[in-house]
């Protein structure tokens, strides 16, 4: 092990690509609403929690009128699953440009009750939207986690927008009006856990989700968006949500507000990016993965290594020196660390992870 300087340290050493590092005053802020835990989701004391994020979240992005905060159990993986279920009608046109995005469009691949999706796609570390068709949802994600590659928002073709936003969402600007569906979890830049899902619906997506309904297509209970939106418009979930996701979510959102807002964090979030970017831009050997600016994510920095530097080796030094979970996707196999810089992460902190990069490779490189 090569033991770095302690006064190189960053004084948090968690970069993860989520799950993401929590702040310690959520932690204390969790540990203060222990009276909610172990109690039932129905009553008062839970739905308010409910009622709290999903105003604050209402707040953050500044929603438009008649768009409704809906929540469900499971995370985006799930949400894939509802949409797939209650939101395509006939057939769905995706952008694919990491492993995320690619995942959506093969829940809606191997759907039975629907045609084949239309694909755009586009290789790994760069951005591909969905092409105007037939199509009567168009799907991509905001910020590709896989590769750190960020697309616009945006309206496309006549049906309903649904756009990921699982690692975007509380870390990037969007106009939430130019999507019907704007989904996410909140265990990375809302720094909670994993769990739930979360969607600002428009009024046509409310309204697709209600014909599909009707239309006597079997949805499983757990799937059926119309029984999210309807617990959902009574501050609660169809089945017990985790207590602890839901409070540190409602510390998150406090905390981001506090700051003053999106446009805040965003620019902290952009930030810390924009230093790892200029890093690997001047260093001999560390190079961004997305080589066009315009698409480099604001909140997750991938960094391509030089051959002559042993990647696992780095990350392996850097964990056993408390610096911990940039590691690249592992079905992306490349050399490189991915560097989590969510609202949680210091920016200071940030710039000593690159102190500790340049202490660790000049000593495994001579």
């Amino acid at each position: 092990m090569i033991q770095l300087p302690e006064d190189l340290l960053p004084v948090d050493g968690r970069f993860g690509s989520g799950p993401a590092k929590v702040r310690p005053e959520a932690l204390e802020y969790l540990s203060l609403r222990g009276d909610i835990m172990g109690t039932s989701h129905r009553q008062a004391p839970v739905r308010n929690l409910v009622a709290s994020v999903q105003e604050s979240l209402a707040e953050l992005y500044s929603i438009p009128d008649g768009y409704e905060v809906v929540l469900g159990n499971g995370g985006s993986t799930v949400f894939w699953d509802v949409a797939v279920s209650s939101l395509i009608e006939r057939r769905s046109a995706h952008g694919v440009f990491g492993e995320f995005s690619r995942k959506f469009y093969a829940a809606a691949a191997r759907a039975p009750h629907l045609e084949n999706p239309a694909i755009s796609e586009a290789p790994a570390g760069s951005v591909a939207l969905p092409e105007p068709t037939d199509a009567d949802v168009y799907a991509w994600a905001q910020n590709e986690t896989s590769t750190g590659a960020a697309a616009p928002v945006r309206r496309i073709g006549d049906g309903l927008v649904l756009v990921d936003a699982t690692s975007a969402a509380g870390g990037m600007p969007a106009d939430i009006s130019a999507t019907d569906v704007y989904y996410f979890a909140p265990q990375k830049n809302f720094s909670s856990d994993g769990g739930l899902w979360l969607a600002f619906l428009s009024p046509a997506a409310v309204e697709r989700a209600e014909s599909i309904k009707a239309s006597g297509r079997w949805i499983p209970e757990s799937l059926d968006l119309t029984v999210a939106i309807r617990n959902s418009r009574q501050h609660q979930t169809l089945n017990t949500p985790a207590l602890a996701t839901l409070l540190l979510l409602e510390d998150q959102l406090g905390w981001m507000l506090e700051l003053g807002g999106l446009s805040v964090v965003a620019d902290r979030c952009a930030e810390s990016t924009t230093i790892l970017y200029d890093w690997a831009e001047g260093s001999e050997f560390a190079t961004p993965f997305v080589a066009n600016p315009a698409e480099r994510s604001p909140v997750v920095a991938t960094i391509d290594l030089a051959d002559e530097v042993d990647g696992k080796q780095l990350i392996a030094e850097l964990r056993a020196n408390g610096i911990v979970d940039v590691d690249p996707y592992r079905a992306l196999g490349r050399n490189q660390l991915r560097v989590g810089c969510y609202a949680s992460v210091d920016p200071e902190d940030v710039v000593a992870l690159t102190e500790c990069v340049d202490y660790l490779v000049a000593r495994m490189i001579g």
